[in-house]
């Protein structure tokens, strides 16, 4: 990067990370250190809760996402305004009224001490992985754009979360979130207009979007219905729906968020925001990574889009021949690309479908011939697997957004990283605290004992992230890698709270054992079915469900008195 990149990437960082320690300065209780003191007005919750979310994954791995299989991830995200009205009704009252810490303190005043340890380790388990995906995204930003050992990075954003996110605690958490959604905004946009700029002259941003539609990378929708199709209508009304549910209504790290409003109303107001901010924002992100797409319509991209990867390729024998098809297919796709719009201009029928054929068979070849580099590659290097997805936007930002504004869309990269990675160390830190640490080991200490044992859990599952962050890269895509691992777990959360809200005869031993049910059924059906990963979300909470009716029945306790519910 130029000078000028660096005095903008850092200086937006060190600004950000600044603003939210001095919004935290003060914070010496555990009260304060962990919940805000329940303070915080709707926007900042609602900006933190968006922020956690969109984390580094989102803006490197999602783009990647659409360039490779068009828009159609977007309809992930179509059951989420369901979950947020479901929870704004049924969950974020009771939580508030019960005064609790986590989600997982209320499982115990609901069933028993077993079932509020057995959520909190399945969560610290599945939190605790996503964090090192989230720490590793940012580390792909400085592969490319100095080729630095990604654990350098790794490092670098580790030490910085944990620093700000021990020292100031939540407050700092939300405010920081705060600067950075709005840093992340400007950063789309600005985005979006650099990839229309780059445009070659008389194609327009309509010819852009016309072509995008033409190559099938505007796939919103898709009404099929197939278990199989990890991304169709009903998945995401219907499997979005339940991971959305048990990612805000049971997952530490968005209830902690909506736990340090003012009042219910104010949480309620954080929780609608995201419902109407979060698809729109989605939409927006792949877009962008469709218009990628079409830029590299015009502009040869690498056949490779990893650096080291690319450069290993380039000293393989067989290279050149295959980069000559290579060369020779995105020639032809790229005339069969303005054909395409000249057609469309003149309003030729035949001609367009015709062109729309070459396009399809110079889009096959030129596939077929990025295919056999892979297989070079992988054999050169001697592994399988090879996937690419993540470093699509990093590459066309860093060969073709001018001097400045690189700095500003790494910044926002890593905004979204430190965002995402301090919610989730801030998370796993309570949950440890409060549901571990208070309850089982030392139940009566000082408050000033708490919040040292707090900055201390904060730092370690800092270094635990930083330390499973070597494993991210063999994980792919890392946008459905963060997904897929969230939705072994779920599951078996919402089951159980579904169980607390709604079936108030079901005891701690029935749920308690339906959990277990419920998480063997995800893990079987994940090992022995092609059944999609959103789907893991039904199936586990429907088996705690139902395995905690059927043993408590058969435990002879289904008592026509409900159990107390604060």
């Amino acid at each position: 990067m130029s000078p000028l990149d660096w005095a903008v990437m850092i200086g937006t960082l060190a600004s950000i990370v600044a603003f939210g320690l001095w919004k935290s300065r003060g914070t010496k209780t555990v009260g304060e250190y962990l919940l805000a003191n329940r303070t915080m007005p709707w926007y900042a919750m609602g900006l933190s809760i968006m922020a956690t979310q969109a984390g580094a994954v989102t803006f490197i791995s999602t783009t990647g996402q659409s360039y490779v299989d068009g828009m159609r991830f977007v309809q992930f995200y179509f059951g989420l305004p369901i979950a947020m009205v479901i929870l704004c009704i049924a969950v974020v009252p009771i939580f508030h009224r019960t005064r609790v810490f986590t989600a997982y303190e209320y499982l115990e005043q609901r069933f028993d001490a077993k079932t509020r340890a057995l959520a909190s380790i399945i969560f610290l388990i599945q939190r605790g992985l996503g964090a090192g995906i989230t720490i590793y995204a940012p580390a792909i930003a400085l592969s490319v754009i100095f080729t630095w050992d990604d654990r350098i990075t790794v490092v670098l954003i580790g030490l910085t979360v944990i620093f700000y996110t021990a020292t100031g605690g939540i407050p700092a958490v939300t405010w920081t979130d705060v600067v950075q959604m709005s840093v992340i905004f400007c950063g789309l946009i600005l985005a979006l207009v650099m990839v229309f700029r780059l445009l070659p002259a008389g194609v327009s941003p309509m010819d852009a979007v016309y072509l995008a539609g033409s190559a099938g990378k505007l796939n919103v929708v898709d009404t099929h219905f197939d278990w199989n199709n990890r991304y169709t209508l009903w998945s995401g009304l219907i499997g979005g729906a339940f991971l959305a549910l048990a990612y805000f209504g049971c997952d530490q790290s968005q209830v902690q968020r909506y736990l340090t409003g003012k009042s219910i109303a104010q949480s309620k107001l954080s929780l609608l925001f995201n419902a109407m901010a979060k698809v729109p924002m989605q939409f927006f992100i792949l877009f962008v990574g469709a218009m990628v797409f079409v830029v590299y319509q015009f502009i040869a991209p690498p056949m490779l889009f990893q650096p080291h990867a690319m450069d290993v390729l380039r000293h393989t024998s067989g290279f050149e021949a295959v980069s000559q098809d290579y060369e020779s297919a995105f020639a032809q796709r790229k005339a069969a690309a303005y054909a395409i719009l000249e057609a469309r201009r003149t309003r030729d029928r035949v001609a367009l479908a015709r062109d729309k054929s070459d396009y399809a068979d110079a889009q096959k070849h030129l596939l077929a011939a990025r295919g056999r580099g892979i297989a070079l590659y992988e054999k050169a290097a001697n592994l399988a697997g090879f996937n690419d997805a993540n470093y699509v936007f990093l590459t066309f930002v860093t060969h073709y957004l001018p001097v400045g504004v690189i700095g500003l869309i790494i910044a926002v990269i890593f905004s979204a990283a430190m965002s995402a990675s301090s919610g989730e160390v801030n998370s796993l830190a309570t949950v440890t605290v409060i549901d571990i640490y208070k309850r089982h080991v030392r139940p009566i200490a000082s408050d000033r004992h708490y919040l040292l044992v707090s900055r201390l859990a904060t730092v370690f599952w800092g270094l635990y992230a930083m330390l499973f962050a070597q494993y991210a890269r063999t994980l792919g895509s890392l946008i459905e890698a963060v997904n897929m691992i969230g939705s072994l777990f779920y599951g078996t959360l919402l089951g159980v709270f579904t169980l607390a809200f709604f079936f108030k005869r079901v005891r701690g031993t029935g749920a308690f054992w339906g959990m277990l049910c419920g998480e063997a059924a995800i893990l079987l059906v994940a090992r022995f079915t092609k059944v999609t990963f959103l789907w893991y979300n039904v199936i586990g909470a429907f088996v705690v469900v139902i395995a905690s009716l059927a043993i408590q029945y058969g435990r002879g306790r289904f008592r026509r008195d409900v159990a107390p519910s604060a």
